[in-house]
């Protein structure tokens, strides 16, 4: 086996090991409202890249384009998003709404579940740091999985994208 494919099958499993990590972190109340998945195939990675460049181009947002050119250096890609599912305290108020009931309404995001998610990206780059394994934690790369209906569950409104590399030089860290 070529160096090169060692390489991408180690990302990949070490991608599983973060998505453990990601499924087993501390969740508000205990409830999972986390979905995970992982792209590493070429054809996965252009339709991400494609829709990077779009949203770069309709939303003048220039860092998506970027990434999406950091993307095409990757082996793997760890995608975590949340469900916007309000874990229901009673008094708390963190989303900017009086109650759970009134975010609802709102159709907003419970903080808990973008705080879950973030000790989640936590949580599974760690692996990654473990593991020596270059990587990054992509709002862009995550909303472009959105736009793309990638998750497939309409409940997962916000994601992040942790992209893996195993070069000579870190992809991620000389970027204009």
């Amino acid at each position: 086996m070529r160096n090169s494919q060692v390489e991408k099958n180690a990302l990949i499993q070490i991608a599983g090991f973060m998505a453990a990590a990601a499924r087993t972190a501390p969740k508000a109340k205990g409830i999972d409202n986390i979905k995970i998945l992982i792209i590493s195939t070429e054809k996965e990675k252009l339709k991400l890249i494609n829709a990077m460049n779009e949203a770069a181009g309709k939303h003048d947002k220039p860092g998506f384009k970027r990434d999406a050119q950091n993307l095409k250096h990757t082996g793997a890609i760890l995608f975590i998003g949340t469900k916007a599912v309000p874990i229901g305290l009673t008094y708390c108020g963190f989303c900017g709404y009086k109650d759970c009931a009134s975010l609802i309404k709102a159709k907003g995001i419970c903080a808990y579940n973008s705080i879950d998610l973030g000790i989640a990206a936590g949580s599974a780059v760690s692996i990654a740091g473990d593991f020596k394994i270059d990587n990054r934690i992509m709002y862009s790369a995550g909303k472009a999985a959105l736009n793309i209906n990638l998750f497939k569950d309409k409940a997962v409104k916000a994601a992040l994208a942790i992209p893996l590399s195993a070069t000579g030089k870190n992809v991620f860290f000389d970027r204009k």
